[in-house]
């Protein structure tokens, strides 16, 4: 009897731990599932994988849907994380079946499944900036460094293995600084980072949206080097297990049919989307649509456009460089065919896929007003700022050489005749005054005089 019974029962306990691990668990016979999705509240360009998508409700309607075609009842566990290596972590561990994180976690994720034997796959996009905007090197606000070569031997805050660390290697390799010995690396988690720049222990911060934002807006920082003068694309992705993909499939479809409708609704209604992110994440709305409204610094789109797996494959390197991951096969980690299905048809996606950033407009938010004011150029917005000052909430303006948004109040002006253009720092200022003779750095308030 303890023969025939104990095989049984070994296997029914092997059972009841498969199901009570990611992706199901063993109430009503199996007929419950729990799927965990890890996320990253507080790094906005992942808002429609993560924030915005959990507020809207889109996934569990994409479940009860499911569900009701095939009988299952469907859990979501979300689990918010500060970046990406806790989240393929957890992955790793068979904890987490879907997350989002940066191009340079994404990577490390790859690696690391393939090295442990728990691959993971890239399935789409969240946000992108294809020159790179949605990395800053900051610097204190009564800082004299005016540009990146004034770091050599300086204290530098970012976290090794993001894509503001990818940023930063990069750009201090084109200043002609070794990104390792021509600076003191701080590896610090972002709100550390920013409370080392603030007390003086680092010279220069190095982070991913929202935080340069967020500083800029609050006062603390002001940008050094805009992460747009690499012009290579920078983006934040989904990853999945694998092994869930392929157990689960329609449940991997019903998670990027959900991603595609909070696109849509971010997309259609930018404001309404900022409040439900500002109100989830205690960010300001301001800092919220300067990277995720119209325009703004983050483009939103699901699809696995070439030119940023093209990038992607561009970052191996870097990381190998840094000995953070081994070999990546970018290619295989790639995988479009649940996207593809979301989308319902061949012919919808290649149409998305096409789709291209639209130029970020000059933009004005009034205290009271539940939309914004939009203006052919930058002299428009600054002569409307300026008859409006004490109602002015936030106002916006690309950057006169890269496109970068940013906050018209925090920018560098130049003037060159009657024209007025913006920029996000000193530097991208200066290059563009040399080109144009005559032209010359103001302030913001004179910027504001000379509209009148």
């Amino acid at each position: 009897m303890q023969r025939t019974t104990l095989p049984s029962a070994l296997a029914a306990g092997a059972l009841l731990l498969s199901l009570t691990g990611c992706g199901g668990n063993a109430e009503a016979g199996g007929k419950t599932v729990t799927v965990t999705v890890g996320y990253q509240s507080k790094t906005i360009n992942t808002v429609t994988a993560g924030t915005l998508l959990r507020s809207l409700g889109s996934f569990e309607r994409e479940l009860r849907a499911l569900g009701r075609r095939d009988g299952h009842t469907y859990n979501v566990k979300w689990e918010d994380y500060a970046t990406g290596a806790p989240i393929t972590a957890q992955m790793i561990a068979g904890k987490v079946d879907i997350g989002s994180m940066g191009d340079f976690p994404l990577l490390i994720n790859s690696g690391r499944g393939t090295q442990l034997n728990a691959p993971t796959r890239l399935v789409s996009v969240t946000g992108y900036n294809l020159r790179g905007g949605l990395n800053t090197v900051l610097t204190a606000p009564g800082s004299k460094l005016r540009a990146l070569s004034g770091l050599r031997g300086k204290n530098v805050s970012t976290s090794v293995g993001s894509a503001a660390d990818g940023t930063l290697v990069r750009a201090l390799q084109q200043a002609g600084i070794d990104p390792e010995g021509g600076i003191h690396k701080l590896n610090q988690q972002p709100a550390v980072g920013a409370s080392a720049l603030e007390a003086g222990s680092a010279d220069a911060l190095s982070q991913f949206v929202a935080w340069p934002g967020l500083l800029a807006f609050q006062g603390k920082a002001k940008a050094l080097y805009d992460g747009a003068r690499l012009n290579l694309p920078t983006f934040h992705g989904v990853t999945t297990r694998e092994a869930f993909a392929e157990q689960r499939p329609a449940v991997v479809q019903a998670f990027l049919a959900a991603q595609i409708d909070a696109t849509r609704h971010l997309r259609a209604h930018p404001l309404d989307a900022t409040r439900k992110v500002a109100t989830a994440t205690g960010l300001p709305p301001e800092v919220v649509y300067l990277y995720n409204g119209t325009g703004g610094i983050a483009t939103f789109d699901p699809t696995l456009k070439p030119r940023l797996t093209t990038a992607l494959e561009k970052d191996v390197p870097v990381l190998r460089a840094a000995k953070l991951v081994g070999p990546v096969d970018v290619p295989s980690f790639v995988d479009d065919r649940y996207l593809k299905r979301a989308y319902g048809s061949a012919d919808a996606y290649a149409k998305a896929l096409r789709a291209t950033p639209p130029a970020s407009p000059n933009q004005l938010w009034l205290k009271g007003e539940d939309r914004l004011r939009t203006f052919a150029t930058p002299t428009g917005l600054l002569r409307f700022a300026g008859s409006h000052r004490d109602r002015v909430r936030a106002a916006y303006v690309p950057d006169a050489t890269t496109g970068t948004r940013w906050f018209a109040d925090r920018a560098v002006w130049v003037r060159n005749g009657r024209d007025l253009r913006a920029f996000v720092t000193p530097d991208n200022a200066r290059t563009w005054a040399a080109a144009h003779p005559g032209a010359r750095t103001i302030s913001y308030a004179a910027a504001l005089a000379a509209a009148r």
